[in-house]
């Protein structure tokens, strides 16, 4: 008899144990609802990287090939452009007078106005007032100024180069300025069209 209690109690017990092991469908569930979310998460997770390296990778291309992001600094420019104005230049093979450019010179980023092209004629008279080719150019954003220039004019325009000038003409060094010169088609980064800082004043220059 004592050994038939002691296996009903074995039994008994080895019941009991198993019972607990074994989960309830709640809990079966609820793992499975977690096995969901971290394969949700992780899905998620992945697509948000693909994303960003694509976006990314984009975002190299289209500033290599097509546009570039620009810091404008000093007074140069001013009252169309001042310090801490962020513009955007595209990549353009031609300039009409008037429009602005963005290029190299000594490892900076210059930003100035186009005023010469190739074989143009250009004149400043001692208020400041340009002519190209004999035409008065009409100049409602700039500042004008003579100086400072170390230039005999009438100038003509080398071949494959853009005159260039500040619209603060007092305050800007540019192509009335042998040091700075005519730039050059290898020193262009490109047409300088749209501001988006500050954003009261975001949009085409």
């Amino acid at each position: 008899m004592g050994n038939k209690e002691e296996k009903e109690k074995k039994g008994k017990k080895e019941k009991e144990e198993q019972e607990q092991v074994k989960p309830s469908l709640d809990q079966l569930k609820q793992e499975l609802n977690r096995e969901n979310s971290k394969s949700e998460y992780k899905k998620v997770l992945r697509n948000t990287l693909i994303v960003v390296v694509v976006v990314a990778a984009l975002a190299v291309l289209i500033s290599s090939f097509f546009i570039t992001v620009l810091r404008v600094t000093g007074d140069s420019m001013t009252p169309t452009l001042e310090t801490g104005h962020i513009v955007v230049a595209k990549n353009s093979s031609t300039f009409e007078a008037g429009e602005l450019i963005a290029f190299y010179y000594n490892n900076k980023v210059l930003v100035k106005r186009v005023v010469g092209s190739p074989g143009d004629w250009i004149n400043i008279d001692a208020d400041g007032n340009v002519t190209i080719n004999g035409e008065i150019l009409d100049e409602p954003y700039a500042e004008k100024s003579f100086e400072p220039t170390d230039l005999t004019f009438p100038y003509q325009v080398p071949e494959n180069r853009y005159f260039v000038l500040g619209d603060h003409r007092s305050a800007s060094i540019d192509s009335r300025s042998s040091v700075v010169g005519c730039v050059t088609k290898e020193q262009l980064i490109g047409k300088v069209f749209f501001r988006v800082y500050p954003l009261a004043e975001f949009g085409g220059l």
